[in-house]
């Protein structure tokens, strides 16, 4: 184009407009033409090389509706197979998600074709969460594009947390404690609240430069999750994110999960065994932990029929937080194979809003025995405090007693007998 002056300058200013001299230029402007008619075929849409596919969007919506949500629905009795949830809560989650991010509202584009609704952008997140299927495969059932199933997952994730996150992936109130050392006190485990282990990620799309730092005993790179759970497999703490060439013992000594008993916060816990009184509950561990008194672990080879009953009896508790990973994974199939995604900070959201909604089916299904999971029975909400906070010694003392050896093999004995 920046010729057409030069060459019809030198037509006008010529004193013998010859016919060449005009064909020449006919024809120049005729191979323009012909090359800014090959781009528009090319490039359609307002980004170059960016295709324009009519997926039928509203058609789309139709059909998911019909097939799961309309009154009778084609697939009622798949919902919560294909969901991994009721109904009424994956239409709670979806509405909770829609108000918080307006990214999930229904909206129309410049000429007033519709958009996607929130339950496709919903239901593509859920399909790759659940059954861990590529981006692109809910394109052909939900009518969403590889792209905006990503970002719809994105930010699906992350206004889980933000909405359901305080509720659903708290630490256990006075309520909370209260029931679960009754349910301990009921299996034979006084002053228990729970079992602790770490679960490894599988991390396929890893920088190349960090695969040494996430490999370790599973022989390839992966994240660890470090969660407590209960009996009704209510997951109470989760800390993920560090890599896979640690041990238990290096996350445990990452992690804050005896964070608000070193800093005074947490409830407090009475029990006695064996004529003993104790001040602080205890979880169930492997033998890989180390020998404090906040830890519960079996016995590697006992002798004698009260130490073999302990260690069954161990051991066959503290798998419920093997059972918690279990069925995490059953649900989510994200979290069961390898992640695909880049950074570190998507799969820190894909692992805690699934655990949140982990949580979630279960106090929707009633594994919890109809307790209060709304939140009434927690502590007040925090304020900011001008109360002395604890001394320096208090905390150190704290700390030494969490770590106390004397009081873990105390602990350990008087279970024994009380078994």
């Amino acid at each position: 184009m920046d010729r057409y002056p030069d060459i019809l300058e030198d037509i006008l200013h010529s004193d013998e407009n010859s016919d060449d001299e005009w064909d020449m230029l006919l024809a120049e402007t005729k191979r323009e033409e012909e090359s800014r008619s090959k781009r528009r075929n090319k490039y359609r849409g307002s980004v170059p090389g960016h295709r324009i596919i009519r997926r039928g969007r509203v058609e789309g919506h139709e059909r998911l509706y019909h097939d799961y949500f309309a009154p009778n629905c084609v697939y009622d009795a798949f919902f919560r197979k294909r969901f991994r949830m009721g109904r009424p809560l994956f239409l709670r989650i979806v509405n909770g998600v829609e108000q918080y991010d307006p990214y999930f509202v229904q909206t129309t584009d410049a000429i007033g074709n519709l958009g996607l609704s929130s339950l496709q952008k919903v239901t593509a997140a859920f399909r790759i969460l659940t059954y861990k299927t590529p981006a692109d495969s809910v394109d052909e059932y939900v009518r969403i594009g590889e792209s905006t199933a990503i970002e719809s997952l994105r930010r699906f994730v992350q206004a889980v947390i933000a909405v359901f996150g305080d509720e659903y992936l708290r630490p256990p109130n006075n309520n909370d404690i209260a029931r679960l050392l009754a349910i301990a006190e009921q299996r034979g485990f006084p002053g228990m609240l729970g079992s602790i282990d770490c679960m490894h990620w599988k991390w396929k799309n890893y920088p190349t430069a960090w695969q040494g730092m996430y490999t370790g005993h599973c022989h390839e790179p992966t994240i660890i999750l470090e969660a407590v759970a209960s009996q009704d497999l209510w997951i109470w703490h989760a800390f993920f994110g560090l890599p896979g060439s640690l041990n238990d013992i290096n996350v445990l000594e990452r992690s804050p999960v005896f964070a608000t008993l070193t800093e005074g916060r947490a409830p407090p816990i009475n029990y006695r065994i064996n004529g003993h009184d104790y001040t602080m509950g205890y979880y169930l561990a492997d033998g890989i932990y180390p020998n404090w008194s906040t830890f519960v672990k079996t016995i590697p080879c006992p002798q004698g029929l009260k130490r073999k009953h302990f260690a069954a009896a161990q051991e066959s508790i503290r798998k419920d937080v093997e059972r918690a990973f279990g069925l995490l994974q059953a649900r989510f199939a994200i979290v069961r194979g390898p992640a695909r995604f880049w950074d570190e900070e998507t799969l820190a959201y894909i692992m805690k809003a699934c655990i949140i909604m982990h949580n979630m089916i279960i106090e929707d299904e009633g594994a919890t025995n109809d307790n209060d999971f709304d939140g009434s029975g927690e502590n007040p909400i925090v304020q900011v405090s001008h109360v002395h906070t604890p001394d320096f010694v208090d905390f150190i003392q704290t700390h030494h007693q969490i770590r106390s050896n004397a009081s873990h093999s105390q602990l350990q004995s008087d279970l024994i007998e009380h078994l």
